[in-house]
């Protein structure tokens, strides 16, 4: 008995064959694919729409269908959130990308500098945090030996609430 032939797997962008199971980058994805690739809800992902981070098309049928590449913005996202950068800001970066085409690691590179200042910021905060949580960080309690010398009487509390060592005052 004889098989019947396989075609020959069609080309890449690039070229090259791309074997049945290698998903394509023209690909569209469903909203629970990407939810479960990108390791996020589905309803993360509508929210991420709704702020114009993501977009999506429709089928006929009104369901969301993606593009591979918004795998790459979901993960810049989840990154920038762990990082504490602002949606704010991302959607900012995310607007400079182009939006006829596949956004080049180039393009990545130059908006991720845009955030290099936020992220020293940031660190050098949690540096001040980790060197000096275990003393008076003039939050009023009261209850290190030291706060009575960092902080009599707490005046500290005259300059604003929270923890003023860490907040700026």
């Amino acid at each position: 008995m004889e098989l019947p032939a396989v075609p020959a797997p069609e080309p890449d962008d690039a070229g090259q064959p791309l074997n049945a199971e290698q998903p394509r980058a023209a690909e569209l994805l469903s909203v629970g694919q990407v939810a479960e690739r990108g390791g996020v809800s589905v309803s993360a992902l509508h929210f991420y729409e709704r702020q114009g981070l993501i977009s999506s098309a429709r089928t006929a049928g009104n369901q969301r269908r993606y593009p591979r590449s918004v795998l790459r913005r979901v993960a810049v996202i989840r990154a920038a959130q762990r990082a504490g950068i602002p949606l704010a800001l991302v959607s900012e970066v995310f607007a400079e990308l182009p939006t006829d085409g596949l956004p080049t690691q180039a393009d990545w590179q130059r908006l991720s500098e845009r955030w290099r200042e936020e992220l020293d910021a940031r660190i050098a905060a949690l540096e001040k945090l980790r060197g000096s949580l275990g003393g008076c960080i003039g939050c009023g309690c009261l209850s290190l030996a030291e706060c009575g010398f960092v902080n009599p009487d707490d005046e500290v509390a005259g300059k604003g609430p929270g923890a003023r060592a860490f907040d700026g005052g």
